[in-house]
């Protein structure tokens, strides 16, 4: 058996892992965009922290069926890992404010540092957060989605730069654990003395400056950075020729760290070096990218070949899985240094143009000197040329992407949610409804959330003109169309409340928008429970009563869809007597909305005698048989199941 002590350590670890996360959601207020979005992440997490925190203060870490000595080394062990990832996030965070602060002399040298020690917390974060048993610390429904949300988006932060780095970020971290031990030191010791002996490559110094950025966020000393550089130096030569050996059989023409051929010996006369050219141009790339089947183009070169139709890769002829172009940093960063070392000019990326989702290459036009203006002028101690310069920018956002994209560059989106703030109803509604324009590009979305507009969104949904409060709900449907933002919007207090509001007494269209934006948060469990405790099924029911002169039973039918899904959704849907007029939409409505209805009886009676009876004693058998022969194919299969469970019922 597990001791007492044991049993009060593990709670203390998971008391103290809490309090970390806490203190680190606090911490992303004045730092950079990377550190407000990884303290965000983190303050996802808190409510997975608070029941791993309860079920270890109730139980010691033991789960049923599992001895306890080894349950609460489980505990023990997965805090642990949890406490290193946190800590890591923490050191990040004050890195990045040490930065933001103005404290480093190169600003490129350590914006690409700290882009590495952002990919490798995140990578660790998302790893420690996968080995966590959901079974083990029963952790609830509602949780553990919320906590694969945030994994999600950690994985698309890790990879979102390629995946150069990710075998180091691996044996770094099983690394991380021997650092201390003899059998560790005794490898370096040999290592150490065939090092200085040998010459260092690029590879080796770019890998030795990667060890050395992580072992930083990791807490470790230059001592073990070194010495963890020269094992993973010994580790990966045997990755890097193994990738050689493919690429020359292949035919590829370069790949990801240590395998373009750096260190060639300098020649009589300069040659650029095979890696470095692109295949299609046979020139030295300036903007290196990779294709789905590994090659590696010049951008505007393989994106013209795309453009042309081509959908397969030029050298190997192998066909394109997706049209991403990634970006192979490790590459052009060795190209940067071979023009540095040999005196040549340095290749330089064509600028002003995007990536589309599709993968081809776009030119950014439009008046930037108009817009530049404009934003300047949001801030103008003028209260009317605050409004003109919101309303014009709310026309350019609404024209054109091209036009979303350089007015969200140019500084326009946290200067339009300060206007957010102000008395004047007016300059709230254009700078709202700018807003909503301008998440219209979903990067912008981002953009949005981390100039922490949520608050002043909902201050407008609660006190603005019906047209910006309008606005306000259709800029929360626009932003929740991110899983993540789902969770942030939805825990936001006021957010679900002040919809529920504009559902009750807005305009037709306030209605409608107030709806969709309901029915898209409800879409994450934990926000299902949020919007009944908060009184959603009062305007609901009264729009279903209302059904012949209100035009919104399709959004009503779908929002109580998604609520029933939920144990506490049911039982409240039930209780609001709703169960006779479903029935009654049954006999007189549309095919889609009785296909909806349908589904939300056969939900609200699975498992539930009482409601199945209800419905029954309602006369529901033959309205449902009327929907079996003339409904919808979904409808159809939904009424034929209920059907059958009321004939179970009688049976019975």
């Amino acid at each position: 058996m597990a001791s007492t002590t044991e049993a009060a350590e593990a709670a203390d670890a998971a008391e103290a892992v809490l309090r970390l996360a806490r203190e680190l959601a606090a911490m992303g207020d004045a730092v950079a965009a990377e550190s407000v979005r990884l303290a965000r992440k983190v303050s996802l997490l808190i409510h997975l922290l608070e029941e791993i925190r309860s079920f270890v203060a109730r139980s010691g870490g033991q789960s049923p069926g599992v001895s306890t000595s080894l349950a609460v080394n489980s505990s023990s062990s997965c805090l642990a890992d949890m406490a290193l990832a946190l800590e890591a996030v923490r050191r990040f965070l004050l890195i990045g404010g040490r930065q933001n602060a103005g404290e480093s002399s190169n600003a490129d040298s350590a914006a690409k540092n700290l882009a590495i020690q952002y990919q490798y917390v995140t990578w660790q974060l998302e790893k420690v957060l996968g080995d966590i048993s959901y079974e083990h610390f029963e952790i609830s429904d509602e949780v553990q989605e919320e906590v694969e949300l945030v994994r999600a988006q950690l994985r698309r932060e890790t990879t979102k730069d390629g995946v150069a780095n990710l075998n180091i970020f691996q044996e770094i971290y099983s690394l991380l654990s021997l650092t201390q031990s003899e059998e560790f030191k005794r490898q370096c010791s040999v290592k150490l003395e065939k090092s200085q002996v040998e010459s260092t490559s690029i590879v080796d110094r770019e890998l030795r400056d990667i060890v050395t950025l992580l072992a930083e966020v990791d807490g470790k000393s230059n001592c073990d950075a070194e010495r963890m550089t020269l094992i993973l130096m010994d580790r990966l030569k045997k990755i890097i020729h193994t990738d050689l050996s493919k690429n020359e059989k292949a035919g590829t023409g370069s790949s990801k760290l240590g395998i373009c051929a750096v260190e060639d010996e300098k020649r009589d006369s300069l040659v650029i070096p095979e890696d470095f050219r692109c295949p299609i141009s046979l020139e030295l790339m300036k903007d290196p990218v990779i294709v789905s089947t590994g090659q590696t183009y010049e951008r505007s070169f393989i994106q013209r070949w795309i453009d042309c139709g081509n959908r397969t890769c030029p050298k190997t002829q192998q066909k394109l899985q997706n049209l991403t172009l990634t970006p192979n940093y490790v590459l052009r960063s060795l190209i940067m240094q071979w023009c540095e070392t040999n005196r040549i000019e340095q290749p330089h990326r064509s600028t002003g143009g995007r990536i589309r989702s599709d993968g081809t290459f776009h030119e950014i036009t439009g008046d930037k000197s108009l817009i530049n203006s404009l934003v300047s002028k949001l801030t103008s101690r003028s209260t009317e040329e605050k409004r003109s310069a919101a309303a014009e920018i709310r026309l350019l956002a609404k024209r054109s992407t091209d036009n979303r994209i350089l007015i969200a560059e140019a500084g326009a989106i946290p200067a339009l949610v300060n206007l957010l703030w102000l008395d004047d109803q007016k300059t709230q509604e254009h700078a709202v409804t700018s807003l909503l324009n301008l998440s219209i590009y979903d990067h912008n979305k981002e953009l949005i959330m981390l100039s922490g507009a949520i608050a002043p969104i909902i201050q407008v949904l609660r006190s603005g003109s019906m047209e910006a409060r309008e606005n306000a709900a259709a800029t929360i449907f626009s932003l929740s169309l991110i899983d993540e933002n789902k969770i942030t919007i939805g825990g936001t207090s006021g957010a679900i409340e002040t919809l529920i509001e504009l559902l009750e007494i807005g305009s037709p269209r306030g209605k409608k928008d107030a709806a969709t934006a309901l029915f898209n948060l409800c879409i994450y469990q934990g926000n299902k429970l949020r919007a009944v405790r908060a009184g959603i099924l009062r305007p609901l029911i009264k729009i279903l009563k209302d059904s012949l002169t209100c035009g919104m039973l399709d959004e009503v039918l779908t929002i109580l869809s998604v609520l029933v899904s939920h144990q506490e959704g049911k039982v409240a849907i039930a209780k609001a007597n709703t169960i006779p007029l479903l029935i009654d939409l049954l006999r007189t409505g549309q095919p889609r909305i009785r296909e909806n209805a349908t589904a939300i009886l056969l939900a609200l009676c699975k498992k539930d005698s009482e409601n199945l009876a209800y419905i029954g004693r309602l006369g529901a058998v033959i309205p449902l048989t009327e929907v079996v022969k003339t409904g919808t194919e979904r409808a159809k299969r939904k009424a034929t199941s209920l059907l059958e469970h009321l004939k179970k019922l009688q049976i019975l």
